[in-house]
């Protein structure tokens, strides 16, 4: 784990105006958006974050394509291992960083495995780990947050 860190800076009045969001169920770059417990809901965050980083923020496809691969492991990680009935999605960016946030009620902290060649499961947060410059979890009185961070390129 890349260590804790709760600073994240709100979105800049050069983001633009929200864009759509898939479904109509709420913009992450604005507030959190609440996604039920189903096996779905990574489909649609992943929608919501490419919405976010390609339409919204025009960030390169280099940047977006692994930062929804990300997302999508942690949606997935929250629906499958913590029992939550929703989860929660945000999105921050600031010059040349994004960070995902991806809240569920569960204090169970994610763990980093090893990861073997002929694995077929497991491997979300050896992703996460790899491919974003930090990651972590901060512990909430009821939940957690568990987030990453990417650079853009942007200076």
């Amino acid at each position: 784990m890349a260590g804790l860190d709760t600073a994240c800076a709100a979105p800049t009045p050069e983001d633009g105006p929200a864009p759509s969001a898939p479904g109509g169920i709420g913009d992450p770059t604005v507030g959190e958006v609440r996604l039920p417990n189903l096996p779905e809901s990574a489909r649609t965050a992943r929608g919501l974050a490419r919405a976010a980083l390609s339409d919204r923020w025009g960030l390169p496809e280099s940047v977006t394509e692994d930062t929804v691969l990300l997302v999508s492991e942690l949606v997935g990680n929250a629906i499958r291992h913590t029992g939550a009935q929703s989860l929660g999605l945000r999105m921050h960016r600031r010059r040349g960083l994004v960070r995902v946030e991806v809240r569920d009620p569960s204090r169970g902290l994610p763990c980093l495995l090893p990861v073997h060649e002929l694995d077929v499961s497991g491997r979300g947060l050896f992703l996460v780990d790899r491919l974003s410059d930090r990651w972590g979890v901060d512990l909430l009185s009821h939940g957690k947050t568990t987030w990453f961070e990417m650079r853009t390129g942007e200076r």
